[in-house]
């Protein structure tokens, strides 16, 4: 090819890349809103295959189209057939998932750069290495963060001194980096170690990061493995990669700043304190399966959590002027949502003013119950964030808690030894009256008791979420008007 065809060539290259990376931007920015998410998705997937497309005619591209095609086909399938098949309540799941895929995606990249002659001894190497180590990390982490959500991994053994040790391997694992960076070429096992060092790294960093701090830990990880692409494209010299790697960097970094800030716990008190998980030591099934007894507030001689049942709590609903529902990740373990939004219009049939009050952090990842409303069809204006409700709960009627524990918790408020001391909650103990709906006498992700059940103004529906709503339904029916 001449390079007067080669030049026309990739000049047709990359303004298609500067077109595809303007999509992932725009797609991002239309994600901010609820009301523009979707569209926003369709924007960066169109970015995203003009990427993919125009990539086939890049000179530097190796012309094995066979190879590459069927790697396309096999992978877009397998993805398709996962996220047609998905819960929306795991979701967190499968985000985790797709963050190891990313950052062990740059991670092959890295070895096979890294293994170039013309790459020795240059600022490239320096750069396919940086991303190395951080698809590695996100690899590992991912995939243990994936195990733990899912329930597959429940018992977690303890280890003296964890941090002290992720913190040597880590800094041992940044030295080889070092030497690998400005050494003239990659020696095979020195490479091998640096690997070894990195993906144990990010096992190590995930291990003590119990339930209730995942959600940081996985937008953490989705930083790094976007910024380990980022890196990978600059050393490919390919602007897609660097683009969207470093938007995909840079907005993993901010929403894992600003989810710390919603539960009050700085990043590094999430990653290197085992308060977290050792401590409060937590199973998945406690989460999954509720109805094991818990001791302390419910064995209080002095105090009792007091019950209501299904006709009573009904009457308190169709009666009152205004109620505020709580959705928790209870809610989408029952898959109560449709169930919730048909008993929300059939108390607005009857006036009673009705909206949602959001946690930045309900159901363990954000978004997570305003996507489950949505799919329910609860319109966008019913459904109100924490620092525009907290301020009117003592003038609401009833308050509606639907499987929801430590983001109602007043001892974030109050107790000061409490292990979520700190965390912003929803005022929702200052409500005139609070029905909590939950399956039994269980803890939530922070393995703590919910002060608030012991509350004058609190009483516990026991039962499913969903048939529970399905009995209230049916007993203010029965109300008639």
């Amino acid at each position: 090819m001449s390079d007067f065809s080669l030049n026309g060539l990739m000049s047709v290259v990359n303004l298609a890349y500067f077109f595809a990376a303007a999509m992932f931007m725009f797609g991002l920015k239309a994600m901010s809103s609820p009301v523009r998410a979707r569209r926003g998705i369709v924007w960066a997937g169109i970015g995203m295959l003009l990427a993919t497309l125009v990539t086939f005619m890049h000179p530097a591209v190796d012309r094995n189209y066979i190879l590459i095609i069927v790697s396309l086909l096999v992978g877009g399938s397998l993805s398709y057939l996962y996220a047609t098949r998905v819960e929306v309540r795991d979701m967190p799941q499968m985000i985790a998932l797709y963050n190891a895929m990313g950052g062990g995606a740059a991670a092959c990249i890295a070895i096979v750069e890294l293994t170039k002659p013309e790459l020795r001894g240059n600022l490239l190497q320096a750069l396919a290495v940086i991303g190395g180590l951080l698809g590695s990390i996100a690899f590992t982490g991912s995939l243990l963060a994936y195990w733990k959500l899912k329930g597959s991994i429940t018992k977690i053994p303890k280890f003296s001194n964890l941090q002290v040790i992720n913190l040597g391997i880590i800094l041992i694992a940044l030295l080889l980096a070092l030497l690998l960076s400005f050494s003239n070429g990659a020696h095979p096992i020195l490479l091998l170690v640096f690997f070894i060092l990195a993906l144990i790294s990010g096992v190590l960093i995930t291990l003590p990061v119990g339930s209730s701090d995942m959600p940081v830990i996985i937008s953490l990880f989705n930083a790094m493995a976007g910024l380990a692409v980022g890196f990978e494209g600059f050393a490919l010299e390919n602007p897609a990669m660097m683009v969207a790697g470093v938007v995909v960097g840079a907005s993993g970094w901010m929403l894992t700043r600003l989810m710390a800030k919603a539960m009050n716990r700085p990043v590094a008190n999430i990653l290197f304190s085992d308060t977290a998980f050792f401590k409060q030591l937590e199973t998945h099934s406690d989460a999954v399966d509720q109805t094991v007894a818990a001791k302390s507030v419910w064995d209080q001689d002095s105090e009792e959590a007091l019950s209501i049942d299904a006709h009573d709590a009904a009457a308190d609903l169709a009666y009152a002027e205004r109620v505020v529902i709580v959705p928790g990740y209870g809610m989408a373990l029952s898959h109560a949502q449709q169930k919730l939004w048909e008993f929300t219009e059939l108390l607005e049939k009857r006036g009673v003013k009705v909206s949602f009050a959001i946690h930045p952090v309900a159901g363990r990842m954000p978004g997570h119950m305003n996507v489950l409303l949505a799919e329910a069809g609860v319109p966008y204006e019913k459904i109100v964030d924490i620092d525009d409700i907290n301020a009117e709960f003592s003038s609401v009627d009833v308050v509606l808690v639907v499987g929801a524990n430590d983001i109602t918790n007043p001892a974030a408020r109050d107790d000061a030894e409490s292990s979520i001391y700190g965390m912003p909650i929803l005022d929702v103990d200052k409500a005139n009256h609070v029905i909590v709906i939950k399956r039994g006498q269980g803890k939530g992700f922070s393995g703590i008791d919910n002060s608030m059940f012991l509350g004058s103004n609190t009483r516990l529906l026991y039962g499913d979420a969903a048939r529970m709503i399905q009995t209230l339904i049916s007993e203010v029916r029965d109300i008639g008007d």
